[in-house]
């Protein structure tokens, strides 16, 4: 590999609330965190697959505008 062509990966943790994500990354912050003796940066992002409604399973789809009904009268399925 050539010296100094790749980016420097970092260990991480991703904060979604009350869920916590270890890993390593490419991206830095200012705020840091020791977790088990090593120096993890902290970014905080607003969604991820722990709180993400279709990830959850808690995903509802609201037909407000009546668009089966209105499928199903344009293509005469009853």
């Amino acid at each position: 590999m050539k010296p100094e062509v790749h980016p420097e990966y970092n260990s991480v943790v991703f904060v979604d609330g009350d869920h916590e994500f270890v890993t390593r990354s490419t991206m830095k912050s200012n705020k840091t965190r020791e977790i088990d003796g090593t120096e993890h940066y902290v970014i905080d992002i607003a969604i991820s697959s722990a709180s993400h409604p279709f990830w959850t399973g808690s995903q509802k789809i609201i037909d407000t505008a009546g668009r089966v009904e209105r499928f199903n009268r344009k293509y005469g399925r009853q």
